[in-house]
């Protein structure tokens, strides 16, 4: 569930994925008429979550313009996740989101549940050809498989050039169905967290964690309809521009996710499952250019994203390869993202007052602001192949979007930052 998460709000991972390190064909095989890319990518929070993540994709040409593109992606997390409840100036006891277990947070720390860890497995295949002059079209699917997680989805798309091939027009289409099974089941809108401790024994602590139980599982549909222009607006100077759109409906709450219910002083009298809207209307604006300036290329984008939760994002990305020699190259980047929190954002409850139809604590749908800074390394190999090296930083600054925290809430740190270093390894052949 987190895994998919990530990927979803296009968070570290997904901005500097690629894939596992192959080994070049020999000529006069049929992998001849094959291009791959492969690398494999490390990640790590500083006392969170770490990652390991390998893709293979490969493109064959079938001739006439028609290929076929294959995918496979391996990633595996582990590490400690923020459970959305706030700290204390006392040590917390918490119960893991399956029932079984508990675990106890020190004082004044962000309470993180220490036993989060996936692996996910994602297989992806199109094709593409021609379907008339000036008209090309694609089509394909997807599966990604996790412990808690299976998603699977379609996607198409139809472009057409005009101006002899210096603008083309493009529709894109995808559909995807998530079924979410996370272990011990899915909670019911705020029900408590319950702790073994406070229940004389084990039977009559299983039952009444079962009553808090809504359902086993849950799904999600998801349809996403992209509309393109790209236009060579010179030798040097390639413009693209995209309007997207996306509806999701089904579960969007993520089960593990918890909003603490304070008192008038801070102090947290129970921990609450959270929940969100089943619906989500997501639109964004794209637009990216492409130069060559004097033997060195620039690509610098921008995308600004607003959806019916009241999240809106900016993110600016600018990268620049500058030649070294006739081999290497550096390119730096740099990446600057913002948004603002979700309505329904909350980082706690008061007792006092009633439950709202909607809440949830997780800073990722908080107001925050993110950048990367990060520098690519490669070199031209023999028979056109590449091999590249990347080393990033990447920062998550989590703020308050106007609450006022009471009591002794007023002396812990409730947006701290995420400090991340990612270092990758590619080759293409």
């Amino acid at each position: 569930m987190q895994l998919k998460q990530l990927a979803n709000i296009s968070a570290a991972l997904a901005a500097a994925s690629c894939a596992v390190l192959g080994q070049p064909a020999e000529a006069g095989t049929l992998l001849d008429d094959w291009q791959f890319n492969s690398a494999i990518l490390l990640y790590n929070e500083t006392d969170r979550v770490s990652a390991g993540e390998g893709i293979l994709t490969a493109r064959g040409d079938f001739g006439d313009d028609k290929y076929l593109n294959l995918g496979l992606v391996v990633d595996a997390l582990t590490g400690a996740s923020a459970t959305g409840a706030v700290g204390q100036p006392y040590v917390q006891s918490f119960t893991r989101p399956s029932g079984r277990g508990s675990y106890d947070v020190a004082p004044g720390v962000t309470p993180l549940d220490d036993t989060f860890h996936d692996t996910r497995v994602q297989l992806d295949a199109s094709w593409e050809q021609p379907l008339a002059p000036d008209w090309r079209v694609s089509g394909g699917g997807h599966l990604s498989k996790e412990y808690d997680y299976l998603s699977m989805g379609l996607n198409g798309s139809l472009a057409r050039d005009f101006n002899q091939k210096n603008t083309t027009v493009s529709l894109a289409l995808g559909y995807s169905h998530d079924t979410i099974s996370p272990e011990g089941g899915i909670a019911a809108a705020f029900a408590p967290m319950l702790l073994r401790s406070n229940f004389a024994d084990d039977n009559s602590y299983q039952a009444a964690f079962d009553a808090t139980r809504d359902r086993a599982d849950d799904t999600k549909d998801t349809l996403d309809v992209l509309l393109g222009l790209t236009q060579v607006i010179n030798r040097d100077w390639l413009m693209q521009f995209n309007y997207s759109f996306s509806l999701a409906d089904g579960y969007m709450t993520d089960p593990f996710k918890l909003v603490s219910v304070i008192n008038a002083n801070g102090e947290v009298q129970q921990n609450l499952f959270e929940n969100r809207p089943d619906q989500r209307t997501k639109h964004s604006l794209y637009w990216q250019n492409k130069l060559h300036l004097r033997g060195s290329y620039l690509d610098a984008s921008y995308r600004y994203m607003w959806d019916d939760w009241e999240l809106t994002s900016h993110t600016a990305d600018l990268k620049w390869r500058l030649p070294m020699s006739d081999s290497w190259y550096v390119e730096p980047q740099f990446r600057y993202y913002q948004q603002s929190a979700a309505e329904f954002y909350q980082p706690f409850m008061f007792e006092t007052e009633p439950l709202p139809q909607f809440a949830s604590a997780d800073y990722r749908i908080g107001k925050m602001n993110t950048y990367t800074l990060g520098a690519k390394f490669g070199t031209k190999l023999a028979q056109g192949n590449e091999l590249s090296f990347r080393i990033a930083l990447y920062q998550q600054n989590p703020q308050n979007d106007g609450f006022t925290a009471p009591g002794v809430l007023a002396d812990i740190d409730l947006y701290e930052k995420v400090t991340a270093v990612m270092a990758q390894i590619s080759y293409s052949f």
